[in-house]
């Protein structure tokens, strides 16, 4: 059982790794963008609605998919400063919680998610400024994806803490 645990944990973590690589790749892109937008309105008065939103669309993924990177990688808010002095039984307690209540958010956010995306989809909505993005859904879409990913992350960390529960007495500060 531990092992299949550990097996589950270690794929989704793979899968979470890509999209944190893709995340990262789409800061870059977003910085160079950025870039090449400013030159080309100061310099050359040249601007381009499609250009701009494609920032916050880029931006958008960036975040939607590094939510769950940042999880994986343990970058996330804690207040240590409670957190460190904790016995090994109650980080253990803290670190189930939040997992469970990582994954009950995410799950809810995308069952709210899903109609959203399908009413714009639907609907074919498309950027309201001339020279836009046209399918505004598939930006949309990353909304559900990017807190399913999140969920997933949540449900390998709950294997991973329960996979390392303390000895019941252990006092032990860690």
């Amino acid at each position: 059982m531990q092992k299949a645990s550990l097996v589950i944990a270690e794929r989704i973590e793979r899968v979470i790794d890509l999209f944190g690589k893709v995340a990262s790749w789409l800061t870059l892109s977003i910085v160079l963008l950025i870039v090449v937008n400013v030159i080309l309105r100061y310099s050359m008065s040249l601007g381009s609605v499609w250009a701009q939103e494609l920032e916050w669309h880029l931006l958008a993924a960036m975040i939607l998919f590094g939510i769950s990177f940042s999880l994986l990688r343990g970058d996330n808010v804690r207040v240590d400063l409670f957190y460190a002095n904790y016995t090994p039984q109650k980080k253990y307690i803290v670190d189930l919680v939040s997992a469970i209540l990582t994954i009950i958010i995410a799950v809810f956010f995308v069952k709210l998610s899903i109609n959203y995306v399908w009413q714009s989809f639907s609907i074919g909505e498309v950027s309201p400024d001339p020279g836009g993005i046209p399918m505004r859904w598939l930006v949309k879409s990353l909304i559900p994806i990017g807190f399913s990913l999140l969920a997933l992350q949540g449900f390998a960390e709950m294997l991973r803490v329960i996979m390392n529960r303390p000895a019941v007495g252990d006092k032990d500060h860690v």
